[in-house]
């Protein structure tokens, strides 16, 4: 009997756990409550603040603020560029921490410290909106609202006295509102000479830290300190109206303003090779800086001279010594037709010493590649004197276009009177039998001025 009753409950609890099923299924699909209601829609300009609030957190600054922009294509370029942008900007921060570790590490007896893991991880930021300002002067004001949620890994190890110590940081969370200011705009490539950075707020930043692996945040009201801490020391230095400057140009290049003054002597050439048919030649010679519009400058012609002496002297304004350089072609003058050329060479500026005039012989070229074998043959040689003088900081006054300020009228300028600005920029295509050193002359009212040759 015992067998049978144990066979007998097997089967009848199983019997029954099936019935019980099977039953539960049908209830839960066939009958409903009758207390359930439908629930109201409403539209959300209907709801108050506080259900605003907690059925979207995280509202965009374009839907709040309606002088924001959206900015989806750059989220969609970052999100696609992201996995590229990580490599660069890990690699970049190796590259300029390395130095930087190497020379610190010494004061503190550490050993070595390196980057075992470094990844920004797979989720870029994103850009909540943009507010730009519009203002007369020369800049570009632009207010962006970042936010990423990032899961960033960084791994640093340490060793000191034979131990290691390593220290992780992850799960980054970065709310910042900065403004960023291109300033001044200027005509040449990328059309801005600084960029200065301010927070409007207060940023919120949140981490996660481990050292030898443990959990440094779960440490009661160290969570909350370092996060205040981290706070105030960035809001310190770059909390408006602090600024953070990163020069991109150099003034005088952005205004593509005159830096120096090269003077050029051109003395002579010797033994330059026969162009004409009754075996001599009608040489001078052609200067100018590269990088500069400013039509060539040339010598006079000595004509049926091989071994010819000008002595001439030029004026160029140099704006880049660091890329220009000068260019020197010697022609046969010819009285109809094209103008031969029998040689060239090019003097970089940056090779010249300031304030001290140098002699050089040049070995006159077909062109400047110095892969061209042709090179190597004999055309004459040419001998200068360059001189290069660079202005003096207080000789290089900033222009009108830079400043966008002028002289005050002097006093006792009567009721309606005022300063009359003129600004004499450059001459092209002026007329000259073989060159010329142009100035400009001004008579208002009697009275003269004239600017430099």
């Amino acid at each position: 009997m015992g067998f049978f009753s144990t066979i007998f409950g097997f089967c009848g609890f199983g019997l029954g756990i099936s019935i019980g099923l099977v039953a539960g299924y049908f209830l839960f699909i066939y009958v409903q409550s009758s207390d359930v209601q439908n629930p109201e829609i409403r539209p959300l300009v209907d709801q108050d603040t506080e259900t605003l609030q907690r059925m979207l957190p995280e509202i965009p600054q374009w839907v709040k603020n309606p002088d924001y922009d959206r900015l989806d294509w750059l989220n969609r370029f970052l999100e696609y560029m992201w996995p590229y942008l990580d490599k660069a900007i890990c690699k970049t921060a190796k590259e300029i921490a390395k130095p930087i570790i190497a020379k610190e590490i010494p004061n503190y007896k550490i050993e070595s410290v390196e980057f075992e893991t470094l990844t920004l991880g797979s989720l870029p930021p994103t850009f909540q909106g943009m507010k730009v300002y519009v203002t007369d002067e020369k800049e570009l004001i632009m207010e962006p609202s970042i936010k990423w949620a990032g899961n960033p890994n960084v791994l640093v190890a340490a060793k000191a006295f034979g131990m290691k110590a390593t220290v992780q940081v992850l799960d980054l969370q970065v709310f910042v509102a900065p403004r960023i200011t291109l300033k001044p705009l200027v005509p040449s490539f990328p059309c801005f000479a600084q960029i200065n950075v301010s927070l409007m707020d207060k940023p919120y930043v949140d981490f996660g830290l481990k050292l030898f692996g443990a959990d440094l945040m779960s440490i009661p009201g160290l969570y909350r300190f370092v996060q205040e801490l981290i706070k105030d020391q960035v809001a310190n230095m770059y909390l408006w109206p602090k600024t953070l400057e990163v020069p991109i140009m150099d003034p005088a290049k952005a205004f593509n303003r005159p830096v120096g003054m090269l003077h050029v002597k051109v003395l002579r050439a010797m033994k330059l090779k026969k162009k004409d048919l009754l075996g001599a030649s009608d040489p001078y010679v052609k200067l100018k800086l590269t990088e500069n519009n400013m039509p060539s400058k040339k010598t006079t012609v000595k004509h049926k001279n091989l071994n010819p002496e000008w002595n001439e002297e030029f004026n160029l304004v140099v704006k880049d010594p660091e890329s220009q350089a000068l260019e020197l072609l010697v022609y046969d003058w010819e009285k109809v037709g094209k103008h031969d050329k029998m040689g060239m060479n090019v003097v970089p500026m940056k090779d010249l010493p300031h304030n001290e005039p140098k002699v050089m012989t040049l070995d006159l070229l077909k062109n400047m590649d110095l892969n061209d074998a042709t090179n190597e043959k004999q055309r004459g040689q040419l001998e200068v004197e360059l001189h290069y003088k660079p202005f003096k900081e207080e000789d290089m006054q900033k222009g009108f276009d830079e400043t966008l300020t002028v002289q005050k009228a002097p006093e006792g300028t009567p009721p309606g009177g005022g300063l009359l600005v003129v600004v004499v920029h450059e001459g092209q295509d002026l007329e000259g039998k073989h060159h010329c050193n142009p100035s400009v002359r001004l008579i208002f009212r009697g009275e003269e001025k004239r600017t430099k040759v």
